[in-house]
């Protein structure tokens, strides 16, 4: 309706111009009438001119609503709103909606970190993730463990109950904390090893000496018994023995307290896989087997330390060709691809039994191991040396037979 208006007041103004620019040019000769025309085009020329300061004037595009422009404080609480949504989005905690009473209700993720983490490729089973989460208890901090792709990861979780519109619903904050909880771990047990070890070493080391120095005497002294210097001899023998055993020991944990301080470059994956075939192929293939090593692009690079990374990854194959001896013909294979967020992924799987269920939760624990010759001391290194390189390596559970160990970068 206003920019009809607008339109025949134009029309009318423009009119009221032509007809002063006739009477002009036809009554020259008759000043009088000249000056009545003008004066009766005076009211077009207003209107005319206000018509065009209304086609000037701005129109807010972005601040129009039915009920017409935002005022000052209207247009403030929309930009914080859109302020607010926007850092929710992109928060570093996975945000979730529960709607409904605690116990049960629905839930949806709210910002990236939550469509991110039940994405195909995190968490195996959304659906199991969303109902520990609707039976959480609100105002409540707890411990969350949950599948993914890459083995079991640990969260923090909290629930605040809120009322929208009369409808109760409770948003759940969950924060992935399985890497800083590892760290913490590693860092606890690297300083036990080494207090352990410097306080073993200073005990046992005269220990072993003199008993050397034992041995060597009984065996040098004349006019002993002879049953009396066999005894001691077979005695003081067992204890230099079991005494370098020990010694040979614990070095072996010093060296995991020890960890040399990584030294990254950028390095060809497809030339490390080469290197490391070199060295374990020759004892699987002396056995009927082989590891299958690929790269997916074959030009992928990656920086870190290339000798902790290589011993790595030797560790691991050096426990899969323990745990598929007796096999026939059994195997490994080591690979790597990009996976989501373009974040590199090494996957190292055998064809063994596999890692039982009830311990599986343990094997990177240092000095824990289930071989009758074993230290404990391999996962743990190779835990070590992934995490040197800003790395994680989880045991996933394997898809068909035999163990599967993931590293991510």
């Amino acid at each position: 309706m206003a920019s009809r208006r607008l339109r025949a007041g134009v029309v009318l103004a423009v009119s009221g111009v032509g007809l002063l620019a006739w009477g002009a040019g036809s009554l020259r000769d008759s000043p009088r009438l000249a000056v009545l025309c003008l004066l009766g085009v005076l009211p077009c020329l207003m209107l005319l001119w206000g018509c065009l300061r209304r086609l000037e004037a701005p129109r807010p595009a972005d601040t129009v609503t039915g009920y017409g422009a935002l005022n000052i404080e209207q247009q403030s609480l929309v930009d914080n709103a859109l302020a607010l949504e926007a850092r929710l989005e992109f928060a570093p905690i996975a945000l979730f909606r529960i709607e409904g009473a605690a116990g049960a209700g629905a839930v949806a993720p709210l910002n990236a970190m939550a469509r991110k983490l039940v994405a195909p490729g995190r968490a195996t089973d959304p659906a199991g993730l969303y109902a520990e989460l609707a039976a959480q208890p609100t105002e409540r901090r707890a411990t969350l463990q949950f599948e993914t792709e890459r083995g079991g990861e640990r969260a923090l979780v909290a629930v605040a109950s809120v009322a929208l519109h009369g409808k109760p619903q409770r948003l759940a904050a969950l924060m992935p904390v399985e890497s800083e909880l590892e760290a913490e771990a590693l860092n606890a047990w690297r300083q036990l090893v080494h207090v352990l070890t410097h306080e073993i070493m200073n005990s046992l080391t005269p220990v072993a000496s003199l008993s050397h120095t034992a041995y060597e005497l009984v065996r040098e002294a004349e006019g002993l018994d002879p049953d009396i210097s066999a005894d001691l001899g077979t005695a003081l023998d067992a204890i230099r023995r079991r005494a370098d055993s020990l010694v040979a020991f614990v070095a072996s944990y010093r060296s995991l307290s020890n960890v040399p301080e990584a030294h990254p470059e950028r390095i060809r994956i497809a030339g490390m896989f080469e290197r490391v075939a070199a060295l374990v192929n020759p004892l699987w293939r002396a056995r009927g087997g082989e590891v299958v090593f690929s790269v997916e692009p074959g030009s992928m690079e990656l920086v870190a330390d290339p000798g902790q990374l290589e011993q790595a990854l030797i560790n691991l194959l050096k426990n899969a060709f323990e745990a598929t001896a007796g096999i026939d013909k059994a195997g490994a294979r080591v690979s790597a691809r990009l996976v989501r967020g373009a974040r590199l992924r090494i996957e190292v799987a055998d064809d063994g039994p596999g890692v039982p269920e009830d311990v599986a939760a343990h094997i990177f624990t240092p000095f824990f191991t289930t071989k009758k010759q074993g230290g404990g001391i391999g996962l743990a290194m190779v835990r070590h040396l992934v995490h040197a390189n800003g790395g994680t390596v989880r045991y996933a559970r394997p898809v068909g037979k035999g163990a599967r160990f993931i590293i991510s970068f």
